[in-house]
């Protein structure tokens, strides 16, 4: 399984600079990464090139073993007819099986949802409702951009440990998120866009810790700090390596 991002270039017709200039970056196994940048810098726009959804000027996307990539992000909506749980009964894919589907619904806290309709949930709520009728559908790639944006700091921890351990075996989850803690945590790789708000953006690639259960534990904590500062130095330079 490899996605191959080979000589990105994009610029939006507005814009008075390319957005990426010969962008290059590699995933060569399944696993959970993660995209970081500071707000602005073109995070969804390469979320939703490597999505097929925005074609680049020059360039391709090359996907080795990657047949279904499913892009979900945080301020979707779902129909307002269906309730929750009858709407992921009805985008559940045939290999999910009812208990995979329980198993979503009550690790991600969805059981008091299941007989509301999405319009009626908080905003956290949404997110996590939204988020489980992705990881019930097929896919061997999956871009969550801010999916859980307004979710609590430990539902958020346990909603990433869960989705490493029952789908990044065999998957890639590629993780859009502001919150460089948990990105340089449960990331094997963090891909960072740096670059001035007026200047073509560079793609620098920084090893994560790679983890799954958050503990206290001194070196841990360490290891993550150290790891947040090469990741936020990356994110403000405009000098940052191209990979």
């Amino acid at each position: 399984m490899e996605l191959s991002v080979r000589n990105i270039s994009f610029g939006y017709k507005e814009a008075e600079y390319l957005l990426f200039h010969r962008l290059n970056f590699h995933i060569t196994s399944p696993g959970f990464y993660s995209l970081f940048g500071f707000s602005g810098c073109g995070k969804s726009t390469l979320a939703r090139i490597i999505a097929g959804l925005l074609s680049p000027q020059e360039g391709i996307v090359q996907k080795d073993h990657i047949h279904t990539i499913l892009l979900c992000y945080n301020t979707e909506r779902l129909p307002g007819w269906l309730s929750i749980g009858r709407h992921l009964e009805s985008v559940k894919a045939k290999r999910v099986s009812m208990q995979d589907l329980e198993f979503i619904v009550d690790q991600l806290g969805l059981h008091p949802l299941l007989g509301k309709k999405f319009f009626r949930l908080s905003m956290g709520q949404k997110n996590r409702a939204n988020l489980a009728r992705y990881l019930v559908q097929d896919f061997d790639m999956l871009i969550c951009d801010e999916v859980l944006a307004n979710v609590d700091e430990p539902s958020r921890n346990h909603i990433l440990a869960i989705v490493k351990e029952k789908f990044c075996k065999d998957k890639i989850v590629f993780y859009i998120s502001h919150n460089v803690d948990e990105v340089c945590f449960f990331s094997k790789k963090v891909f960072v866009i740096s670059g001035g708000t007026s200047e073509t953006k560079r793609l620098v690639e920084i090893p994560g810790i790679d983890g799954i259960k958050r503990q206290r534990d001194p070196g841990m904590d360490e290891l993550v700090q150290n790891t947040i500062f090469k990741v936020l130095m990356a994110a403000s330079s405009s000098q940052g390596r191209e990979r």
